[in-house]
């Protein structure tokens, strides 16, 4: 059997602020199979995007903030595995994440957020780590360690061609 493996991508915001010497994290709370959980905003890139387009625009559908990427935290690739619906089976996933950083902008207030995003909150990283068992993804925690270590790669390590763009045209 001959089958092509090909990854989920998917584009995540690592946001942190400083209240009065405290470094916080903007995450969703979201509805899941497993319920409600935390996480990154975060989510597919989609059809005639760039990576660092995707994740401002997944941003601004599950917090309502406009975001900025402005260097990459890192690319990680995980493995997943998620029951079918209504089925004993399990659907095994890889998702390869590109984690961002960057400036967090505008407020959309009255803004609707994604189906299944039920509130945004800033957590401390002692307060995420905390909670594990609430946690979407272990990539909360490592995109969250990475970004506190200190890594920040330049945006320019990521090229999107300009056939990205031409959704529909492909041959």
């Amino acid at each position: 059997m001959n089958i092509r493996w090909k990854p989920s991508v998917t584009v995540a915001a690592v946001i942190a602020r400083n209240t009065a010497g405290v470094t916080e994290f903007l995450l969703v709370e979201e509805h899941t199979l497993d319920g409600l959980r935390l996480n990154n905003p975060a989510g597919h890139l989609d059809p005639g995007e760039s990576p660092q387009e995707g994740c401002a625009r997944e941003t601004l559908e599950e917090t309502a903030f406009h975001f900025k990427p402005t260097a990459l935290v890192g690319v990680y690739v995980s493995r997943f595995e998620k029951p079918l619906a209504g089925q004993a089976q399990t659907e095994d996933i890889t998702y390869l994440r590109f984690a961002f950083c960057g400036d967090l902008g505008e407020f959309m207030a009255g803004q609707a957020l994604d189906d299944g995003i039920v509130r945004t909150l800033w957590l401390t990283a002692d307060a995420i780590r905390a909670c594990p068992e609430r946690h979407r993804s272990p990539l909360l925690i490592k995109c969250m360690d990475d970004y506190l270590a200190g890594h920040r790669h330049p945006l320019e390590l990521i090229t999107t061609d300009a056939s990205v763009y031409q959704v529909g045209n492909a041959s």
